[in-house]
């Protein structure tokens, strides 16, 4: 698939277990190279979400195929993706224009992308982990983890790589190696870049399904009509 140019807008959508969209945001491409996809969600940005919900709400009341809630995105934010790695990382500023400070370091655990015809699908899974500038850093959502395992959304092996993805990703962090060091922190979003809307389709396109997602111990989940 060609590379996107810079400034295009996609949808960045996660797919989750039984193939539903969860979320999808709007985002304009920064960088679209073999090694690294960069995309801008903008302060302000209208997505599509459903409410977070703990794995046992999930388990007993799966939400509709497609998500009609609208949010607006609260701080201007640098997705880095890398092909093939099971994981993003998240860079965050506060202010506005020439005012922004940098915030954090966010990695997400999650699938490794995939390139559809409006953007790309991954799915969350669930464990992050959150990183000062100086990066001092945390685990997030470990219990929340373990749920999703009790529940049958991940198998055990899953979560165990989830966990050893992000150990090596604060690794290469702390040495420096991780692509999101390399002055990422001082870039600045284009000035003439408007706050983008959904692109058309992002709600038609098939959602794609990652090839290891259904282990054959763990059956799909039935899906919730609207």
């Amino acid at each position: 698939m060609t590379a996107w140019a810079r400034g295009e807008v996609i949808a960045l959508r996660y797919v989750t277990t039984d193939g539903r969209i969860e979320i999808c945001w709007p985002c304009r491409i920064v960088e679209d190279g073999p090694d690294l996809l960069a995309l801008h969600i903008a302060r302000g940005t209208v997505y599509r979400a459903w409410p977070k919900k703990p794995a046992r709400e999930k388990r007993e009341s799966p939400d509709p195929p497609l998500p009609l809630s609208e949010k607006a995105w609260r701080t201007d934010t640098l997705r880095l993706m890398i092909p093939g790695r099971s994981h993003s990382v998240w860079l965050s500023w506060d202010g506005d224009g020439r005012s922004l400070r940098f915030l954090k370091y966010f990695v997400n655990l999650e699938e490794p992308f995939r390139r559809t015809s409006v953007g790309v699908d991954t799915q969350d899974h669930t464990l992050d982990i959150e990183l000062t500038p100086g990066l001092q850093w945390r685990w997030r959502d470990e219990e929340e983890l373990l749920a999703h395992v009790e529940h049958g959304f991940y198998t055990p092996e899953l979560a165990a790589a989830a966990r050893a993805e992000g150990e090596r990703v604060v690794a290469e962090l702390l040495a420096g190696t991780h692509p999101c060091t390399r002055g990422w922190a001082d870039w600045r979003p284009d000035p003439q870049w408007q706050v983008p809307t959904l692109p058309a389709a992002w709600d038609t396109t098939a959602p794609t399904s990652w090839e290891r997602r259904y282990p054959t111990e763990t059956p799909r989940l039935p899906v919730a009509r609207p």
